[in-house]
């Protein structure tokens, strides 16, 4: 589409500033340029049919109808173009914004500082493009306590694997095994979609050790074909309230030939538990049969610094909204980094979750964080699968400079 074609609207309570943004705007080439003082005189645009903008340019410190207010009211008007977020405001409150809009469903170019500069305002208006059509969101499945049982005793549930590599010379570390539901007509199920489920009827433990034993398995034919690998598994607060897992995890691990230091069990506490002497001590004993214990998603849930001080953890892995997008965002860094750095105090090794990108992986590895795991290295896999992409990592550690770092 032309720009000439595109219609703007200009929000901001300061004559002075409407003008300037459109003079900016006639000047990059856009012809339909509308200026408005407040939010009211704006939605009231919004609403003429043939006039509704395709991109905003929102003030957000303004009278009475400030600029997230306003974001809400887009909503509420069924607005479907975009924005670009303007302020003097610092750098968190645009981003608190902006996360806002998002969550709104919002289409966000980004955001500017006051005073605007023209060449930031070209940049971010070449990302614009036309909606598309929103497309209907597929109903998720709701499944039911007693099809979950059946599905776990029926064998239906089944490990993906995603690998882990240490960020010191790309070597790979070892997986995490993650549950997945072969469901017979639904397809791939993901957990998010029934472990809830679980915890709610008293089925997270036969799940857990359906997950462990498959798991297991699966750590001795690595085991077997000469490449052992370390194999995560998660467990829920749910699963430490009998007294009687640790020597089931034991027993297992025996039964299977896999060594319990290769074995890492990951607690997400996806709830706030009020008694803690029974997983206390569930997780204890795990600690004296050598079973290595990873605190998963710190920094999100109750995931928190009362864990670190009350269990006895080897390892913490930081949540990927704490390392995806970290090398541009000042504030996810800076996150970061103190999690790594009370990690380090404690003696404890770091996994940074969430490696999405070469960007990801460049500062990550700068960091001193040991471990990585996320898209850029791989997606999660049957364990079929590792073997082939066990190859392919190594030529690729080779080919993109992935291996250890240079003075």
């Amino acid at each position: 589409m032309d720009r000439s074609d595109i219609r703007v609207l200009v929000l901001d309570d300061e004559p002075f500033v409407l003008k300037l943004m459109a003079r900016m705007l006639t000047n990059l080439g856009f012809a339909q340029v509308c200026t408005c003082q407040s939010g009211d005189e704006a939605l009231a645009q919004v609403d003429v049919p043939d006039s509704v903008p395709d991109l905003i340019l929102c003030d957000l410190n303004m009278p009475q109808m400030d600029g997230v207010e306003f974001l809400r009211k887009l909503v509420e008007h069924r607005y479907e173009g975009s924005v670009i977020l303007v302020s003097g405001e610092d750098v968190r409150a645009l981003h608190a914004t902006e996360t806002l809009a998002l969550a709104h469903g919002i289409r966000v170019l980004g955001a500017l500082h006051k005073p605007v500069a023209p060449q930031d305002l070209a940049r971010l208006i070449s990302q614009w493009t036309a909606p598309s059509p929103r497309p209907a969101r597929p109903s998720r499945a709701v499944y039911s306590a007693d099809r979950l049982r059946e599905a776990i005793f029926a064998a239906e549930l089944t490990n993906y694997y995603q690998p882990q590599v240490s960020l010191a010379d790309g070597k790979v570390f070892g997986v995490e095994a993650l549950v997945r539901w072969n469901h017979p007509t639904d397809g791939l199920v993901m957990p998010d979609q029934f472990v809830g489920v679980a915890e709610d009827n008293g089925l997270i433990d036969d799940l857990a050790r359906v997950v462990l034993v498959s798991a297991l398995a699966q750590a001795r034919a690595w085991q077997d074909s000469g490449t052992p690998l370390r194999v995560a598994v998660n467990l829920s607060m749910e699963n430490l309230a009998s007294l009687d897992f640790p020597d089931f995890v034991a027993a297992q691990v025996a039964a299977a030939g896999v060594a319990p230091h290769s074995m890492v069990l990951e607690l997400t506490e996806s709830r706030l538990v009020q008694d803690l002497r029974i997983p206390l001590e569930i997780l204890t004993r795990l600690r004296l049969k050598r079973f290595l214990m990873s605190i998963d998603d710190f920094g999100t849930g109750h995931s928190s610094l009362t864990q670190l001080r009350n269990m006895p953890f080897d390892e913490l892995k930081i949540d990927r909204s704490f390392v995806h997008g970290g090398a541009a965002d000042e504030t996810v860094r800076a996150i970061f980094e103190a999690s790594l750095g009370l990690a380090q105090q404690l003696g404890m090794q770091t996994v940074a979750e969430g490696v999405e990108d070469r960007s990801d992986w460049d500062w990550v590895r700068k960091t001193g964080c040991q471990v990585a795991q996320g898209y850029f290295i791989a997606k999660p896999m049957p364990g079929s699968q590792v073997a082939g992409w066990l190859s392919a990592w190594n030529a690729r550690v080779q080919s993109e400079g992935l291996g250890a770092l240079k003075d």
